[in-house]
């Protein structure tokens, strides 16, 4: 079969200090650290083998993730901007749907021609983090399209444990192929939902919402604000594109934060109260936190859903002051998240079909990749089948 591959050398910065962990097993826990000159391009890759517990899978949808455009661009000394677990060579793309094509002979919750969405994190279940219910914090962590290979690819071996069946949502929109394009945004909209519900607990019905970055996180989290029953939402975003895509779904108001000061603006907008949940989706938390601690409201919470590899200046009193807290999130395994979403695409709470503005095939998979550095597009998704 055909894959996206990225392939880098492992060539770790000077000022960093490679673990005895990362030496035994290739992977760098800090990736922007150690992966220096990457390539990508789409080339022969062994056919997976599904095992006796997994599935393989027809890849029908898998979309460009803000990582994968990180992988693409580099810094001034070529290495690539993503700070995470990784080891390469392996196929980028983790937010993907496809249908069963062959099970292994222990499988018992899937048939062939299932339509399923899959988790990103292949978590082991034995770990301590695991056993204590913290599948995205497992220490034994495989990443599909970080760490083993991806979906931006003719097919892949997953363990059926981590797949969702999507018919609910096939049977709402009257379409397979719809169908397969809605789901392959689930991974990015339980990233949001994980973050917003789980991790940081929610807000409550007619709480203020404020979400910094409306790409593909970011536009999920505004229809969760949205389905949630915040009755004000603001969204600021850089790209006028993508402020339009946050009016489609849900956005009351929108702003361009290189054209207004965004604390001032919400404190305006809350007449002075302050907004009680804030979402940081811009993967630049050292310009956004310090705006929302200008409007925090009583009892208010921030989380963190964007990924930098950057110190932020917080200033402690203002969440002593406002009795606020801070939320760190990452993944979106647990916790009922998958399907929930899901049910949530298939009622029809949230609809982010507006959001899906571009479609590639495999072959043309860098060429999507590169056309998300302009930052314009809400989720740009490629067909591999």
């Amino acid at each position: 079969m055909k894959g996206m591959v990225l392939d880098a050398k492992w060539e770790p910065k000077a000022n960093y200090t490679v673990s005895d962990w990362e030496k035994k097993t290739g992977k760098a826990i800090t990736g922007n650290a150690i992966w220096h000159n990457p390539t990508l391009e789409v080339r022969e890759w062994p056919d997976p083998k599904p095992g006796p517990k997994e599935v393989l899978l027809e890849i029908q949808a898998c979309g460009v993730c803000g990582s994968d455009m990180h992988f693409y661009e580099t810094d001034d000394d070529n290495y690539i901007l993503y700070p995470g677990l990784t080891k390469f060579p392996t196929i980028l793309g983790h937010e993907f749907s496809g249908k069963v094509a062959e099970v292994g002979k222990e499988v018992t919750l899937l048939q062939p021609g299932d339509m399923v969405t899959v988790e990103e994190m292949i978590w082991c279940g034995r770990c301590i983090p695991c056993r204590n219910g913290y599948p995205n914090h497992c220490t034994n962590l495989e990443e599909i399209g970080f760490t083993i290979p991806g979906a931006f690819a003719n097919y892949i071996a997953v363990d059926e444990k981590f797949c969702w069946k999507i018919d609910a949502i096939a049977e709402r929109v009257g379409s397979e192929e719809k169908a397969y394009e809605l789901a392959a945004l689930s991974e990015p909209t339980c990233v949001a939902y994980n973050a917003m519900f789980e991790r940081a607990g929610g807000f409550r019905p007619g709480h203020y919402v404020s979400v910094f970055g409306a790409g593909p996180i970011g536009l999920a989290a505004i229809a969760l604000a949205k389905a949630g029953g915040a009755s004000t939402i603001a969204a600021f975003e850089v790209s006028p594109q993508r402020r339009e895509l946050a009016k489609a779904v849900g956005a009351d108001f929108v702003y361009d934060p290189m054209e207004v000061t965004a604390g001032d603006v919400l404190m305006e907008l809350s007449k002075g109260e302050g907004f009680d949940f804030h979402v940081e989706a811009a993967g630049v938390p050292h310009l956004v936190i310090p705006e929302m601690e200008k409007a925090l409201a009583i009892n208010s919470k921030i989380v963190q859903i964007g990924r930098a590899a950057k110190r932020v200046p917080m200033y402690l009193e203002a969440f002593q002051v406002r009795r606020a807290q801070a939320f760190g999130a990452q993944g979106h395994s647990g916790h009922e998240t998958f399907p929930n979403v899901i049910r949530m695409v298939a009622s029809g709470r949230i609809d982010l079909s507006p959001i899906i503005t571009s479609k590639y095939g495999l072959e043309d998979t860098v060429a999507a990749i590169a056309k998300s550095i302009d930052r314009t597009d809400g989720k740009i998704l490629v067909k591999p089948n």
